[in-house]
C-alpha cells in the first residue's frame, strides 16, 4: 500500500506528458540541465578563486630562509 509499482509510475508519466506536452517537458529538461551546468561552473570558479586567494595570502617560503638553519649545524 505504501509503495508504488512500475505501472503506477508509467501512468503518472503518461498523465504528465498529456498535461504538459512533450515539447514543454523537453524545454524544462534543457533548462534544468543548463542550470546544473551553470551551478557546477560557478562552484569550480569559486574554488579556483579561493585557491588563488589562499596562495596570495601565504607567501611562499624561500630556499634561503629554510637553508640557513641547515648551514649552522
Amino acid at each position: 500500500m505504501g509503495t508504488f509499482s512500475i505501472w503506477h509510475w508509467l501512468v503518472v508519466l503518461l498523465v504528465v506528458v498529456l498535461v504538459f506536452g512533450s515539447k514543454k517537458l523537453r524545454n524544462l529538461g534543457g533548462d534544468l540541465g543548463a542550470a546544473v551546468r551553470g551551478f557546477k561552473k560557478g562552484m569550480n570558479e569559486d574554488g579556483a578563486q579561493k585557491q588563488d586567494a589562499a596562495a596570495l595570502e601565504s607567501p611562499p617560503e624561500s630556499s634561503a630562509e629554510s637553508g640557513g638553519d641547515k648551514g649552522a649545524s
